[in-house]
């Protein structure tokens, strides 16, 4: 039986990154490996975390890659909105990464292909049993006819939410201590930037990895 495997907002994390990659003892044959959004900005290590899921992408292909805010506040900030609330959440980290990495801003500060790799990014991912998305839903609202703003920002009216989506949610976005567990959602932010653990689960056993 395939098995899920999802990780949580990474911000620049790089090295809980590769370790978590390391203990997860995925088979990238059989199972699908889902990562959640927010893979950039905050954290130390944006350009070389978005290297190496590019790298695991064309080495792999089936993975699924989902967009969260931070991707989206980048891709605005490139195109020259809103860029002191880019800078002020953690932007500023990202750009010194990619300069740090060889970048310029005066050429090219994102690399085509990372570019194509953020352009490409998609809100949600679903299967029989489970719902991926970056922040959350707003309850009787269709996946499909979600609001992207909910999809990539929503938080305490989706937290507190018991609304039965059909199938369980499976969120990053809003850090909690530990993974969240509700029979309507899971929660898998656990505040790697933060000093915290970067969290996979494992469905369907729902087992945990941290790193």
């Amino acid at each position: 039986m395939s098995r899920i495997f999802a990780i949580g907002d990474i911000h620049g994390c790089f090295h809980k990154l590769i370790e978590l990659m390391a203990i997860i003892n995925i088979d990238f044959q059989k199972d699908k490996l889902i990562f959640l959004g927010d893979y950039i900005d905050r954290g130390p290590a944006s350009y070389e975390v978005v290297a190496y899921l590019i790298a695991l992408k064309q080495q792999y292909g089936k993975l699924v890659f989902l967009k969260g805010n931070h991707e989206e506040m980048l891709l605005k900030y490139l195109q020259g909105t809103n860029r002191l609330t880019y800078l002020a959440n953690g932007g500023q980290q990202t750009i010194d990464s990619y300069i740090k990495a060889g970048r310029s801003p005066a050429t090219g500060l994102i690399p085509p292909h990372h570019l194509d790799f953020f352009n490409s990014l998609e809100l949600f991912y679903q299967t029989d049993k489970y719902i991926f998305v970056h922040a959350g839903l707003q309850d009787k609202i269709p996946v499909e006819k979600q609001n992207a703003e909910d999809l990539l920002w929503i938080r305490n009216r989706f937290i507190k939410s018991g609304y039965d989506f059909g199938r369980q949610v499976v969120f990053g976005h809003t850090p909690l201590p530990e993974p969240l567990v509700q029979s309507n959602k899971i929660g898998i932010d656990t505040g790697a930037v933060y000093g915290n653990k970067l969290t996979c689960v494992e469905l369907p056993a729902l087992k945990f990895y941290q790193a």
